[in-house]
Order: C-alpha cells, then sequence, then structure tokens
C-alpha cells in the first residue's frame, strides 16, 4: 500500500496523521516557497498588471466618448435582457453613480437659444427614460442640456401589463405601450426635493430648478388610467405640485397608449385645457428655485393632418403656452418596417418616425410666429438628423430610442457630429434655427401683434380681477368672523357683570 493510500485511510477513517509527516510537509512547502528569489517579484508584477488593468478600465468606462459603451456593453445588455429590463438596469446605474460622463466639451457653434435665454447645447432627453426622476444627475452628466423626466401622473399606476416594450433593431424602432407607469407625484416630488442639497455641481446663482447654468428641468405631466378622458384635472394637480421644482412642464396629450388622452388635442377640449394648466401657472407662489414661473409646453403626435395642425396653432395663439413638442410616438406602420414586432400595439418611435415628425414640425412652425419656439423630437440620431430639425425650424431636439440603442455615448456622438456638419455649412445652430424660423413662420402685420398682445392683455387681467375677487372674499370672510368673535366676547362680558 503506498504512502498516499495510507494517508488517505487514516483521515478517512478519523486517526491523526504523523506529526512527523505534517511537518515534513510544512518544511518542504516553506524551503520551496522561500527558495525562490522570483516570488516577490512575481506577486508585484501581478498586482501592478491588476491595477493597470483596473486603472485602464475605468478610463474607458467612465468617459461616455469611449467605444466600449456603444459597441461592447450596450449590446450585450440587448442580447441579455428584454428591452424593459435593460432600460431599468440603465436608470439605476445613472442612479447610483455609476455611469460615465461627458468628458467632451461642447463647441461654441452648439449653443442654443429658447425664449431668449442660452442653452450649452440644442440636445436634450426625452420623457420616457426616467418617468421617475431617479436619474436626472446623471443623465446631465452626460451631457444633454435639457433632461425631461416623466410622465408622471397624479396616482401611482402600474401601466399596461407586460410585455409592453418591443425592439425593431434592424429598423432602428421600438414599440413601447408602457401606459405611463408612474411612481405618481408625491414619490417623483421626493425625489427632485432630494437632490436639491446633494446636487455636483451645485450653482445657487443658476436660476433654474436644473441647478445647472445653461440647462433645463423638465417635468412631463400624464393622467391616470382611471381618471375621465375630458378632465382636465390630473394636469393641474401636476402644475401645481411640480411648478416650485422645474424650469418648464410638459402638457402631454398625445402618447397613444392611454384611452381617450389624444382626444384632448381636440380644438375645444384642447382650449379648456389650455386656459386650466396656465391659470395654475399663473397663480403658483414663488419657487425657492428660480426667479421666473415655469414654462408650459404641449406635446402632440405625430399623426396630425394640417387642419389638426392649424387648429392647435389657433389655441395656442390665444393661449398663453410657451411652445410646443413635436412629436410623441405614433400609431403608424410604415410599410418598409421589417421586423417581426412591427405589428404590436403601441407607439412607434426611432428612425421610422422621423419623416412623420419633420412633417408635423414643419407644418406647425408654418402656423405659428416666431415667438413660440417647437422642439423637434422623433428619429434623431445624427448630427444630421439633428439639423434636419433645426432646418424645419426647431430651437432644440430631444433623443429617447437612439440613446437606448446606442448607450450613454449618444449625446456627445451626436453633438460632435452635429459640429461637423454646422462647420460644413459655416454657421453656428442658433444661425440655423433663426434663419429657418424667419422663412418658415407666418409674418404677423403689425395690426395683428397688437391684436395678440390685446388678447394677452386682457386674459391676464381676467386672470386676476379672479385672484382678486377670491382674495378679498377671503377677506370679507375674516372680518365678518372677527366682528362675530367680537360679539360674542361682548355678550359674555355683559352677561358676566349682571350676574355679579
Amino acid at each position: 500500500m503506498s504512502l498516499l493510500h495510507r494517508g488517505s485511510t487514516r483521515l478517512l477513517s478519523g486517526r491523526p496523521v504523523s506529526s512527523r509527516l505534517v511537518a515534513s510537509s510544512r518544511r518542504t512547502a516553506s524551503g520551496s516557497a522561500s527558495s525562490s528569489p522570483l516570488a516577490p517579484l512575481r506577486t508585484a508584477l501581478y498586482a501592478g498588471v491588476f491595477a493597470v488593468s483596473a486603472g485602464l478600465f475605468s478610463i474607458y468606462y467612465f468617459d461616455s466618448r469611449s467605444a466600449i459603451h456603444r459597441y461592447v456593453l450596450t449590446p450585450v445588455l440587448r442580447k441579455a435582457f428584454d428591452a424593459e429590463t435593460s432600460h431599468k438596469l440603465a436608470v439605476k446605474v445613472l442612479k447610483y453613480g455609476l455611469s460615465p460622463k461627458d468628458r467632451g466639451v461642447d463647441d461654441p457653434v452648439l449653443r442654443g437659444e429658447i425664449w431668449g435665454e442660452e442653452v450649452s447645447n440644442p440636445v436634450g432627453v426625452a420623457a420616457g427614460f426616467d418617468k421617475d426622476g431617479e436619474a436626472v444627475d446623471g443623465l446631465f452628466d452626460l451631457g444633454f442640456s435639457w433632461v425631461e423626466i416623466g410622465s408622471v401622473t397624479p396616482k401611482p399606476q402600474g401601466g399596461n401589463p407586460k410585455p409592453r416594450v418591443f425592439r425593431l433593431e434592424e429598423d432602428q424602432g421600438m414599440i413601447n405601450r408602457y401606459g405611463f407607469p408612474s411612481q405618481g407625484h408625491s414619490y417623483v416630488l421626493s425625489r427632485l426635493q432630494e437632490r436639491l442639497p446633494h446636487s455636483e455641481p451645485y450653482d445657487a446663482t443658476s436660476e433654474r430648478a436644473s441647478l445647472r447654468p445653461g440647462d433645463f428641468l423638465a417635468v412631463n405631466l400624464g393622467k391616470n388610467k382611471e381618471s375621465p378622458a375630458d378632465s382636465i384635472e390630473d394636469f393641474v394637480k401636476g402644475v401645481k405640485t411640480f411648478g416650485p421644482y422645474s424650469d418648464v412642464l410638459v402638457i402631454n396629450v398625445s402618447s397613444p397608449n392611454t384611452p381617450g388622452l389624444r382626444g384632448l388635442q381636440n380644438r375645444d377640449q384642447l382650449q379648456h385645457l389650455l386656459q386650466g394648466v396656465t391659470a395654475a401657472r399663473d397663480n403658483l407662489a414663488l419657487s425657492p428655485l428660480t426667479a421666473n414661473p415655469p414654462k408650459l409646453l404641449l406635446k402632440i403626435a405625430p399623426d396630425l393632418d394640417e387642419d389638426q395642425l392649424a387648429d392647435i396653432a389657433d389655441v395656442i395663439l390665444k393661449s398663453k403656452i410657451d411652445g410646443v413638442i413635436v412629436s410623441n410616438t405614433t400609431i403608424q406602420r410604415p410599410k418598409h418596417l421589417m421586423n417581426a414586432n412591427r405589428e404590436e400595439i403601441g407607439g412607434l418611435s426611432g428612425a421610422p418616425v422621423k419623416p412623420y415628425s419633420l412633417k408635423a414640425l414643419k407644418t406647425l412652425r408654418q402656423h405659428l410666429p416666431s415667438s413660440i419656439p417647437l422642439i423637434g423630437c422623433g428619429g434623431i440620431a445624427t448630427g444630421k438628423d439633428a439639423l434636419d430639425f433645426a432646418k424645419a425650424g426647431a430651437s432644440l431636439v430631444q433623443l429617447y430610442t437612439s440613446f437606448g440603442y446606442d448607450g450613454v455615448g449618444a449625446p456627445r456622438r451626436i453633438k460632435d457630429e452635429l459640429v461637423e456638419e454646422l462647420k460644413k455649412e459655416g454657421k453656428t445652430w442658433i444661425q440655423v434655427v433663426n434663419e429657418s424660423i424667419d422663412k418658415l413662420s407666418p409674418k404677423l402685420s403689425p395690426l395683428n401683434d397688437e391684436i395678440q398682445k390685446g388678447e394677452g392683455a386682457v386674459t391676464q387681467l381676467v386672470h386676476e380681477a379672479e385672484h382678486l375677487k377670491e382674495m378679498l372674499g377671503q377677506l370679507g370672510d375674516r372680518i365678518e368672523k372677527e366682528a362675530h368673535d367680537r360679539s360674542v366676547e361682548s355678550g359674555e362680558v355683559q352677561a358676566s357683570s349682571i350676574s355679579a
């Protein structure tokens, strides 16, 4: 029987192994380790290789420009997870500060302007990505100048049954029927409030709810599925809740996944809605973050015909809405779609929606004066796409689907491509936008301009009169109560003196 076999038998039988044998083994191991002069060098080499590898990975990972994100990490995510799981994972990475940052510097030719205020670049992220306001600062760190969270509904709701998001990879598109899944007003408000003292970089002089000079924070407002289709109360609540904590509020009446919502784009209902939300905005208390009340934007569908767009423009002209986002997803299905998911019910986004969005934007631009800016959204995946929207009259643009496909480097890549396109034309972004607006927007006569100003002034006076009436009513009630209290007190004194 061999020594190895005898040792194994003793171990299995529970008998102790010879202490002499154990000691001999230890001396042998110790002697062999100490006898190798290269061991410390080898250990140091391994440690150095690991440190360098970790350092290089960190450099590549935390720089959004790195090709590893577009060509490795994002494709792996798509292969490993379904669309909704990938989406949620991306939001969590951004939420916890594990995401890369845009290490590039925006070229001066990218500077944009809206409402007379400058933005660092014209590229923003559309609503739908960060539904509950969890990753605001992570998205700003990727180089977006405009971060729009939501849609947010007053009450929490789960949205439509899963699966509800479908990739169309061959078409660079996506179909979703999320149905406004939302944690509700209270949760999202707490998220916005929590970021205030901890935001980095924090600039109290920015006078914007984004807390960053040159950037805008927008909240997209939706309505609960169980709310009456023609009710505007959910939007009014949204204005009152998020007005003090946002630079922009977006009234979303264009999602195809909430029954009856798109009906609010009809002329009479839209007029009632815009009157309600603008009145709520005008009566907001002063914000602790911004010097001015939030701007109000309307987000419309790309499926409206020219007559419908003309009606919407007419209603906007008679309201105090500050701009329009064109557009949301489409319910149309182009014949050239290849992916089998093209038959899924929901809103189509990405490259296939670009022609519809661009056409709707240009049509609406021809019906609205230059004082009302438009923001382009739908199928923007390259610098040329962004420039196409600028030439159609968009002051800024937004990404969604291309951001999902290309990953965190999408905003920087599109900005760099846009710089090349602009330099080919020898123009800045602002020059292209202004030229397009001047060319496409209707030229109002001085009389029409004065009429519009007069209508706006009358509307403002009506709101102020209603507010004054309410204040006077409250004052009258208080005076009456004080008189009643004095009368009761006087009666008690008299009763006391009589009994005495």
